[in-house]
Parts: structure tokens; sequence; C-alpha cells
């Protein structure tokens, strides 16, 4: 990794997603392309949660009355300049999008970790792909969900050691637990339950992940990725850690109306 290579933690959570769904060889996404963009737009709610730009009020997503700097202030602007909020779940179907999508990925290849490749039929651009370059911050994401799932990526191997594993760059303590600022209006199961805003808690035996952690871990399980990232994941720890966690909660929500969509389009 170079010294203009950002590691893992300096990725916000729609680039670290996006990397971790790409084909590193061919850069083409490794899930359906409805998918990538409605999970991508989950991950734009969650990073501007973890920054404390927005939260979770009732069924409604809100911004607060900070303003940190954020690479998505065009969606925060649009969630601020609503007169009606929306729940989590309108949210993800208004900002998934294809230009979303690209845009990240131009982020991302203007920091080196992956690479513009175009595709021109008679001169013209029909398709982009974006293999990886530079992989040591792949390999990164891939060792910070590996520790609290047990396990390992599905090379058989542990991703190399020498890759440093910094802490979230919100600022979060390592074993901080999962964002904040949101909460639901759903009735916890038992007196002992966590808020439902937020993600259940480690077991006392378990490495506690810090909340961008978490964040991506219900991501890729929402979008279907993270049984193929963490083939030998523990599937238990995996459904505690992103239990109600609202960002994925709306992407599931969203996935689940899209695949219903397309099961009562009659044929031809």
């Amino acid at each position: 990794m170079n010294a203009e290579t950002p590691k893992a933690a300096e990725l916000n959570l729609p680039q670290a997603f996006l990397l971790l769904a790409t084909n590193d060889k061919d850069g083409t996404p490794d899930v359906p392309v409805y998918a990538l963009r409605t999970t991508l737009a989950g991950a734009i709610l969650a990073e501007l949660e973890l920054i404390g730009a927005i939260g979770l009020q009732g069924k409604h997503v809100k911004a607060t009355g900070t303003a940190p700097q954020t690479d998505f202030q065009h969606e925060l602007e649009l969630i601020r300049g609503k007169s009606r909020p929306h729940t989590p779940k309108r949210w993800v179907s208004m900002l998934e999008g294809r230009a979303e999508v690209q845009r990240v990925y131009e982020g991302m290849a203007a920091l080196g970790i992956v690479e513009h490749v175009g595709e021109k039929h008679l001169g013209v651009f029909r398709s982009v792909r974006y293999p990886e370059k530079d992989h040591a911050p792949e390999a990164a994401l891939l060792k910070k969900i590996q520790a609290p799932l047990g396990g390992a990526p599905p090379d058989g191997g542990a991703p190399d050691d020498t890759v440093p594993d910094a802490g979230a760059s919100d600022g979060t303590p390592p074993d901080a637990g999962a964002p904040d600022a949101g909460t639901s209006d759903a009735t916890p199961s038992d007196a002992g339950a966590p808020d439902t805003g937020t993600p259940a808690p480690a077991k006392p035996d378990a490495k506690a992940p810090d909340a961008r952690t978490t964040a991506l871990i219900a991501l890729l399980q929402a979008a279907g990725l993270l049984g193929k990232l963490v083939p030998a994941a523990d599937k238990i720890r995996a459904s505690e850690l992103a239990k109600d966690y609202w960002p994925a909660r709306a992407v599931e929500d969203e996935l689940r109306m899209i695949r219903l969509a397309e099961e009562e389009e009659p044929g031809l």
C-alpha cells in the first residue's frame, strides 16, 4: 500500500461495500445490479448516521442539527430539505441509482484502489468496469469483518497481517458499540434486549467490532454477500450483529419488494 492509498478504516461505508461487492479481476458486481444499487443507497444512509448527520426518529429519517463534512453532502441536503420526512425504505428507493454507484466507483478509482476500464463499441463507451488495482484496502476490510465472525475469506487464508487495522474513520474506538443515532419504534422481544435501532451487542466471548464494521456486516448480509466473502462465518453471530439495524433493514425491505415485483411481472 503506498502513501496515497487509504487504509480500510479511511474508506466510507459506500466505498467499503462497493469494493467488497465487486469482482477483483473483471471489475463486475458480484450481486445483481438492482441489489448493488439498493444496498449502496442503504450504505449512504448508514454513513450519514455514523457521522451523526441523520438519525431515525420514530419511523422517519431526519437530519440532525450538525453539519459534518461528508462526501454525501448532496444526499444529506435532500434529507434536510424535505418538508415531509420519509421512512428509511423510502429513502433507499429514492437514493438508489446508476449515478450514485458510478460516483463511488470513480472516487475509488481516483484513490488508486480500482481502475476505470471502459469498453468501446463503434467508438462509443458501452460499459465500464472497475477491476481492483490495489488489494490492500479490501484485504484489511476482510480482516475486520472476519474477526468478529470467525471463519476465513473465500481463499481459505486470512488477509495479510501486515495490512494496518486502524480504528474507524469517524473516531469511534475499535470496541465501540453500534451506531446510536437511530432508534426504532419496534418493541423489543424481552426486557433485556438492546435498543432496536442498533445492532445487538457482542457476546462476552466474542470480539466486539466497531460501529463501522458492524454496519458493514449488516449491509453485506442484507445484500446476500456475507456468506460469499466469509463462507465459514458464524451465521448466528452475524444475525445478532445485524439485528434491527435500520439502514440494513430498509435495504432488505426494498429488495424484497423488487423481487416480488419481478415475480409478479407477467410473462410474454
